[in-house]
């Protein structure tokens, strides 16, 4: 009976030995962490490999240093020049002192996504629209650069913000649409008229160097009659000039 109790006792100790030294080892791949606390205060952080800690004194939260890809959820934003759209991006973090990821927030994560949505609201509230479709590189790293300044206190490193979708409502679309094709017919009045200057100018030098010799006016007039001739036409209405005409009319005289 002795032996028995014995051997149950030798059991019931090797079975808390094999438990404790279970809940006492700690393995962390290179990408983990471990922040240890001992009674509830902070330790140190350990990791990458094999770490021992002592049960029911010491606890270990396991953090992940791998970048994280965060979804902003679409947000309602309106623009500095009163349009409203709907806004969605997408944040890179990651954690760069787990010590401060675990001790000054609660969930780091959750904490970066409501701080980019009001980041997000705020900065693109400043621009205009046009701003928010012509220059997304520079709006993201406006975003990136507010939103890593605040969650650097968290030890969390903001790598980068895109800004993934600007839906614009279906009346917003046709008045753009509509300014577009404003802004094109504007150019080509422009154009028209800078061709139309350009060639008042030339015809006004030619007309300057005609004006030096009267014979080239004449040859000029030929021209167009050897032009004109090669048309077929059957009725051609063609200014005579009258120096033609001058020899003519003075012996008539």
């Amino acid at each position: 009976m002795n032996i028995e109790l014995h051997w149950i006792a030798s059991g019931i100790i090797l079975l808390l030995v094999i438990i404790f030294a279970c809940s006492a080892i700690r393995i962390f791949r290179e990408y983990e962490r471990g922040v240890v606390f001992t009674l509830g205060r902070f330790q140190q952080v350990k990791g990458p490999g094999l770490v021992i800690i002592i049960p029911l004194i010491q606890q270990v939260v396991r953090v992940d240093l791998r970048t994280v890809v965060l979804e902003v959820p679409t947000q309602d934003v309106i623009s500095r020049d009163n349009v409203s759209v709907k806004v969605s991006a997408v944040v890179y973090l990651q954690v760069v002192d787990p010590q401060k990821a675990i001790i000054q927030v609660v969930d780091y994560l959750n904490a970066t996504s409501q701080l980019a949505q009001t980041m997000l609201r705020s900065v693109l509230g400043k621009h205009q629209l046009d701003d928010m479709l012509a220059e997304r590189e520079r709006l993201n790293m406006d975003i990136q650069q507010a939103l890593d300044a605040q969650t650097d206190s968290w030890g969390i490193k903001v790598a980068n913000v895109e800004i993934k979708q600007v839906d614009l409502t279906e009346s917003m679309i046709r008045a753009i649409a509509r300014q577009a094709e404003a802004e094109r017919e504007r150019r080509a009045k422009v154009i028209h008229a800078e061709g139309e200057l350009q060639a008042s100018e030339k015809l006004f030098q030619a007309a300057k160097i005609l004006a030096q010799q009267p014979q080239a006016i004449q040859l000029r007039y030929l021209e167009t009659l050897t032009v004109i001739g090669a048309d077929k036409n059957t009725t051609i209405v063609f200014p005579l000039p009258l120096d033609l005409l001058a020899p003519f009319l003075e012996k008539l005289k």
